[in-house]
């Protein structure tokens, strides 16, 4: 099991540090195989790895916030008995409709903030849910997301996020909270001069 866990971890650190790109801004580019090209069986891989580090918790939905983390969320679902995977979308649509559960939600990346919006038909009381992303920096997603949570009635089981950023608050601050919060790589330092990534110990 241990050495499974740190095969996927250093598999998951190796393609970042081949395949990531350091931008200006503390910005950590990784859409080759991440969140716009996807690598299925890395996501598989990261899949197992939530469903074992949640293992026992009772998860009967699967949360994400569109659109990078739908992909992980949804392989994800496999190792957790195909559990429905929810959406939180950005954007008010013709097929949305009845009662919305809405939060606020400030976007590191792009600066500006929006509300983001899932169905009272798919999150009620009682659920127990497993929030996935793709990238943890300031944490203002998953706050939402566990506000969206609460409203509804249900239960933030934990949050598995793919990358984090631990110079930035997120991490901290979720933690903080209470909520179990496993990211299976920590960036420690980053530095776009000369594109190096240095990654947390865990």
């Amino acid at each position: 099991f241990l050495y499974r866990e740190e095969k996927t971890m250093e598999i998951l650190k190796q393609r970042i540090l081949k395949d990531g790109v350091v931008k200006e801004g503390n910005v950590l580019k990784v859409d080759k195989f991440l969140n716009h090209q996807m690598d299925v069986k890395l996501f598989n891989d990261i899949g197992e790895e939530f469903a074992k580090r949640f293992a026992g918790t009772g998860v009967n939905k699967i949360l994400t916030i569109e659109s990078s983390g739908i992909g992980i969320a949804c392989i994800a679902a496999q190792h957790f008995n195909n559990c429905p995977v929810i959406f939180a979308k950005k954007t008010l649509s013709k097929n949305l409709d009845g009662e919305m559960f809405v939060t606020q939600v400030k976007s590191y990346t792009k600066g500006v903030t929006y509300d983001v919006m899932v169905s009272e038909k798919y999150l009620g009381k009682g659920d127990k849910v497993l929030i996935i992303d793709d990238f943890l920096a300031n944490g203002c997603a998953l706050q939402g997301l566990i506000s969206i949570v609460s409203n509804a009635g249900g239960t933030v089981e934990g949050i598995g996020i793919a990358i984090e950023k631990g110079f930035q608050s997120g991490g901290r601050t979720i933690r903080n909270l209470g909520y179990h919060l496993e990211s299976l790589a920590i960036v420690d330092s980053m530095d776009a001069e000369n594109g190096t990534i240095t990654f947390r110990e865990q």
